[in-house]
C-alpha cells in the first residue's frame, strides 16, 4: 500500500471523535458545550462519568496505535512512518468530523508513538502520570509528556521519530495555550488533590 493512502487513513481514523460519540449516544450530553468544551477522555470523565472517560482514553489510544501499527509492517522507513504517526494525531486534533476542530490529541500521541516505540512512549506517559498525580493537573502532565517524549526518543535509540516527537511537542503546546495561561494565573482547575 502507497504512503499516501496510509497517511489517509491514519488522518481518517485520528479523526474519529469517540469522545463526542461517547457523550452524545451514552450521556445525551455535547461535551463541546460543558466542563472544558473539549472532546478528550478528561472532560469526557468529567462531564459523563469516569467509566465513559476511560472508554475514551482507550479508543483514543487506539486510533492512533492501529493506523501506525498497520502501516508499519508495510513502511520501513522511519521519515515515511513519522508521517503516518503525524498524520493520526493532526486527525483527532483537526478532525474532519468536526468542521477540523478537535481534541488536544494526548492519548492519539500515547497510542501512535506506542507503535514505533515502546519503550520512548512508556516512560514518557509514566512521568506524565507521575506529574498528573502530583500536581492534580492534566493539563501538567500533558505538557510534560510533550517535552518528554522527543528526549526519549533519542535515549531509546529511536532517532528517526525525534523530529516527528519535536512536532508534537509544538503542537501539543499550541493545544494547550488556554490551560497554560490559566497555569500561569493559578487558576487551572485540578483534576485530583495533589499530594503534600
Amino acid at each position: 500500500m502507497s504512503l499516501i493512502l496510509w497517511i489517509v487513513i491514519a488522518y481518517v481514523l485520528g479523526s474519529i471523535p469517540f469522545g463526542l460519540i461517547i457523550a452524545k449516544s451514552m450521556c445525551n450530553i455535547d461535551p463541546r458545550n460543558d466542563g472544558s468544551r473539549n472532546t478528550g477522555a478528561t472532560n469526557i470523565a468529567r462531564v459523563c462519568g469516569l467509566k465513559y472517560g476511560i472508554a475514551t482514553l482507550a479508543l483514543d489510544v487506539t486510533k492512533g496505535l492501529a493506523p501506525v501499527l498497520m502501516a508499519s509492517a508495510w513502511i520501513e522507513s522511519d521519515l515515511a512512518l513519522s508521517l503516518v504517526v503525524l498524520a493520526a494525531i493532526v486527525g483527532h486534533a483537526f478532525s474532519c468530523f468536526m468542521h477540523f476542530k478537535g481534541g488536544k490529541a494526548v492519548a492519539t500521541t500515547v497510542g501512535a508513538f506506542l507503535a514505533v516505540s515502546f519503550w520512548g512512549t512508556f516512560l514518557s506517559a509514566a512521568m506524565c502520570l507521575t506529574v498528573v498525580a502530583l500536581s492534580g493537573h492534566v493539563s501538567m502532565g500533558s505538557l510534560t509528556l510533550a517535552l518528554a517524549l522527543p528526549v526519549f526518543m533519542l535515549l531509546t535509540g529511536n532517532i528517526g521519530f525525534v523530529p516527528a516527537a519535536l512536532i508534537v511537542t509544538v503542537l501539543l503546546f499550541w493545544r494547550h495555550k488556554e490551560n497554560i495561561r490559566r497555569l500561569a494565573r493559578g487558576e487551572e482547575n485540578p483534576w485530583l488533590k495533589p499530594k503534600v
